[in-house]
């Protein structure tokens, strides 16, 4: 059975805790991505993250202003923990998400 990539998955959250969830990702996915949107602009305020598996991705960050936009890649298990150099997570909650992660491929659920 071949080992497939594990990430971490959120769609919008306005902070990590928002994205303690994980899937496996399809045979097709090799990369884990996190993209971190910071706006000071209209009615949005605050960061917002989106976390998924993706088959391509290409890393970028910019900048304009109060606009900021970071695409991040990597491709190990749960290795997209970090939103963002200002959005962290605690030690603690990182390990109690990967030993739930690891009971939930081991029971195949």
């Amino acid at each position: 059975m071949a080992h497939l990539l594990v990430c971490f998955t959120c769609s919008d959250a306005s902070s990590n805790w928002g994205c303690l969830a994980s899937t496996t990702c399809q045979s097709s996915e090799n990369y884990c991505v996190t993209t971190y949107l910071g706006a000071g602009i209209g009615g949005q305020s605050g960061p917002r993250i989106t976390k998924e598996c993706a088959s391509e991705c290409s890393s970028h960050g910019i900048s304009y202003g109060r606009l900021t936009e970071y695409v991040s890649c990597c491709s190990s298990f749960l290795c997209n923990i970090s939103g963002a150099n200002s959005v962290k997570i605690s030690y603690s909650v990182l390990a109690i998400e990967i030993l739930a992660s690891f009971i939930y491929i081991r029971a195949g659920l």
